[in-house]
């Protein structure tokens, strides 16, 4: 039997090179034919003695279904890095590194070496961590998850061609790369599938976060690997070092590796590896410069969420040309009408684009853009659909016209400014909707159990006009609708006599006063005591309220003069709602009179949760960092706020740290 193992992990062994050599160095030297041999004698032999080695290329072929995926916690924790879109911003990061080797080696006898980078390819696709046991084994691979805490999706990655089942090293080792789908492997996947994939990014990840291991073999997805997160082994005094050790193990390793010490050469880099972009046969959305020495990378440390001896180069967002088919005008809660583009539908970015916003009549004029154009079509940081302009000039256009009329209601709609205005605010439909679901939504009035769906279906089957109407419903009238059982509609009932007890910055929240949030409604509460005060508020009384503005103060001061208005909260208040506004007293603590800003998310707070804490403690709660921030209150994944905070000086605390001040 020993004999029989032996020629199994010798056949093995041979048909591990073959594989390297064909997916991974592309240079095979034997034919098909001859591996496929080969192949099916393993197959055989493994069937017949029942000894299969977890490395054997027979386990890549995935068989099973998983019923779910397990976590895995990292043994080195996978960084995020800082993002820059501007050649400016790559050098006031040098700038910075440059300081801090600078700093250290006036002060220290074994000086940093002068800075040199490394430039690689930034991947479009889904980051893996390979855990190799002594005896060289993969053992485990894993999403990126956290950062600290992943999902095994050891099985997947298997079916990775290019991935090695066993390295020779005999140490315990964590690789990290980016599992990829080719555009080649994309467009056959397609041709085959009844669900074809819409771009390359999705088709990784989908494939590596499905529980069918068969469907991932399908996809025949490849992988770049560029890191070594955790190594009980050698320690690397430079990437190159790194680089080098992780491509000598078998691991694919991109070709394009870059060696630069000053800003032109980093520069001119990024422009070459942006002019070859479409050509690749993979997806790239950027340039990773990283600092070589290791020792420096030591002493440049980390922030919260990032390496600082890293930076990612962003390409700026894809864009295509496509045709403006129509335009449709929508109506919001405030009764704006607001135009909305249908494109002929274009792929940016993998993603198919069929609409666009248009913003406003100027905008539409400014740019130039008519029915029949062809626009110029660009995915803001691979997002948001934007018309940028028109692209190509034709004779068989048609002006865009802002309606006389509400495209829902038929009411005559009126100029404000850019804007177009429904007046109809008592029966046009997308008004009262979306009215009524604003009023019952969490931060206003909180009627649990309420939809857009639920409004429309009372406004269309009950003739529930306006938010005074919820009032008068009872659960008869709910009973006689589709989809309203006993329980639901007495639940409804219950939640709508349970909001007539509701604090004063719920209610003026859920009136929906232009340019009015739930902050600004705090603040309303604060100064004025009772909605009556509020009602009656003066220009001068209004502006005296911290981060209320003269538009802000009119706002008000025009809403609360409608007649109808007034009407209408007087129903409410006749109706039973009872608005009340309870003084907070703030004991001493840190926080009070602080502006804090709140990124990323936090383990043991909703968004709406720290903010109400924020407040009772007497804290506001801001929305952007500038100097005048005190605190930014940084969780998990943070964004553009917290690189604001850093570049600014302002105290960066963590969510323990958090915790800890205000006990």
């Amino acid at each position: 039997m020993e004999d029989i193992r032996q020629e199994i992990e010798e056949l093995v062994k041979e048909l591990n090179r073959y594989a390297h050599e064909y997916y991974t160095l592309d240079n095979p030297s034997i034919s098909d034919k001859e591996y496929d041999k080969k192949y099916d004698e393993l197959v055989k032999m493994e069937k017949e003695t029942g000894i299969i080695l977890p490395y054997s290329p027979t386990q890549r072929v995935g068989d099973v279904v998983l019923s779910q995926f397990n976590k895995y916690i990292h043994k080195g924790k996978l960084w995020s890095l800082g993002k820059a879109q501007s050649i400016q911003e790559i050098i006031e990061w040098h700038n910075r590194n440059l300081k801090a080797v600078n700093d250290y080696n006036a002060s220290h006898e074994d000086e940093l070496p002068p800075l040199k980078y490394i430039l690689t390819k930034k991947f479009d696709g889904l980051t893996i961590n390979c855990t190799y046991n002594k005896e060289g084994i993969l053992i485990k691979s894993a999403t990126r998850g956290t950062g600290e805490i992943g999902e095994d999706i050891t099985s997947q990655a298997k079916t990775i061609k290019t991935l090695p089942l066993i390295i020779d090293n005999k140490d315990l080792i964590e690789v990290h790369g980016e599992a990829i789908m080719t555009k080649e492997a994309f467009v056959e996947y397609n041709k085959v599938s009844e669900t074809p994939l819409k771009n390359l990014r999705n088709g990784a990840a989908g494939a590596l976060r499905n529980l069918n291991v068969k469907e991932t073999a399908r996809r025949n997805l490849s992988a770049f690997f560029y890191d070594v997160g955790y190594n009980e082994g050698k320690d690397f005094s430079t990437y190159t070092e790194m680089l080098k050790f992780i491509k000598d193990k078998g691991f694919p390793v991109d070709e394009y590796l870059r060696n630069c010490s000053t800003i032109d050469e980093i520069e001119k880099e990024i422009d070459y590896v942006a002019s070859i972009r479409e050509s690749l046969n993979y997806e790239i959305d950027g340039v990773v410069i990283a600092v070589d020495d290791i020792r420096t990378r030591d002493v440049l440390g980390y922030t919260v969420k990032f390496p600082k001896w890293a930076i990612a180069y962003k390409f700026e967002a894809e864009e295509a040309t496509t045709k403006l088919i129509d335009v449709e005008w929508n109506v919001g809660r405030s009764g704006r009408v607001s135009p909305t583009a249908i494109l002929e539908p274009v792929e940016i970015g993998g993603v198919t684009v069929k609409r666009a916003t248009l913003n406003n009549m100027d905008d539409i004029n400014r740019k130039g853009v008519k029915i029949g154009s062809r626009v110029f079509l660009r995915r803001s940081n691979d997002v948001i659909p934007e018309i940028m302009g028109v692209a190509e000039e034709s004779e068989e256009t048609v002006d865009i016209v802002a309606p006389t009329v509400c495209p829902y209601c038929g009411s005559e709609i009126v100029q404000q400014g850019v804007h177009y205005f429904c007046e109809n605010t008592l029966s046009c439909k997308p008004q009262l909707v979306k009215s009524i679901v604003h009023f019952a939504s969490r931060e206003a009035m909180n009627i649990a159990g309420f939809s857009e769906k639920t409004a429309e279906q009372l406004f269309e089957e009950l003739h529930i006009k306006s938010i005074s109407d919820l009032y008068r419903m009872d659960k008869e009238d709910l009973l006689e609708l589709d989809r309203f059982g006993e329980k639901k509609a007495q639940n409804l009932i219950d939640a709508i006599e349970n909001s007539k007890n509701c604090d004063l910055p719920s209610f003026v929240y859920s009136l929906g006063i232009p340019n009015v949030g739930k902050k600004t409604s705090i603040d309303l509460a604060k100064k004025f005591k009772n909605l009556d005060n509020i009602r009656k508020s003066k220009f001068e009384e209004l502006i005296s309220v911290e981060d209320i503005g003269d538009i802000v103060a009119y706002s008000i001061i025009e809403f609360f003069k409608d007649e109808k208005i007034n009407k209408s909260i007087d129903e409410i208040l006749e109706l039973g709602v009872q608005p009340y506004y309870k003084e907070t007293v703030i004991k001493e603590n840190l926080f009070s009179g602080k502006t804090v800003v709140v990124t990323g998310s936090l383990e043991s707070f909703s968004r709406s949760e720290i903010k109400d804490k924020l407040q009772q403690l007497g804290a506001k709660a801001s929305s952007s960092v500038s100097k005048k921030t005190d605190y930014v209150l940084v969780g998990k994944d943070p964004g553009s706020k917290y690189d604001k905070a850093l570049e600014l000086g302002v105290t960066v605390i963590s969510e323990d740290e958090f915790k800890n001040m205000i006990k």
